[in-house]
């Protein structure tokens, strides 16, 4: 009898976490809407178009939140518009979906490199070798992005100007 309402504790979480994945639809079932949406997105983004493309596929996500292509879509965009920190973002939410997105990391890792966190981006090319293997076009994209480097404002961005001296106030008496 003690030990009654702790076993029905643990039978309940344990059958609420059993049934958890069984309520998300996997990957391949992206809803076909969506993908058209941010196919149509691509097209306005290659077209220098980014606010339409923007609101395009911030559609293609109200149709389905779990589409990864429309993440990495609008880190594409945010890129192209110098928005290297809103990038990581997107980046990072297309990751939570899927871990191991290939497209997403390299992706990422070349939003690190144009923000100016080189180290950050060599943690996701090792990530990327270890998913892919040596030979895979994404982690060579990455490493040849590292390799150029990060553009020069993300490198002045990043120097410390040294403090102006305090300013003494002047004495009362």
């Amino acid at each position: 009898m003690r030990l009654t309402p702790v076993a029905l504790t643990l039978a309940i979480a344990l059958g609420t976490m059993a049934s958890a994945g069984f309520g998300q639809r996997p990957d391949d079932v992206i809803d076909q809407r969506s993908m058209a949406l941010v196919q149509e997105a691509q097209t306005q983004s290659a077209a220098s178009r980014y606010n339409e493309a923007i609101d395009l596929l911030e559609s293609a996500l109200a149709v389905d939140p779990r589409n990864r292509a429309a993440y990495i879509a609008l880190g594409r965009v945010a890129q192209a518009q110098r928005l290297p920190g809103k990038a990581i973002g997107y980046y990072a939410d297309a990751l939570q979906i899927e871990p191991n997105d290939q497209a997403a990391l390299a992706a990422q890792g070349e939003a690190y490199v144009q923000r100016g966190a080189v180290e950050r981006a060599r943690a996701n090319l090792t990530r990327l070798r270890t998913l892919c293997g040596q030979s895979c076009a994404n982690a060579d994209q990455l490493a040849a992005a590292i390799t150029r480097g990060p553009p020069p404002e993300a490198l002045a961005a990043q120097r410390v100007e040294p403090a102006p001296p305090p300013v003494n106030p002047p004495r009362r008496n």
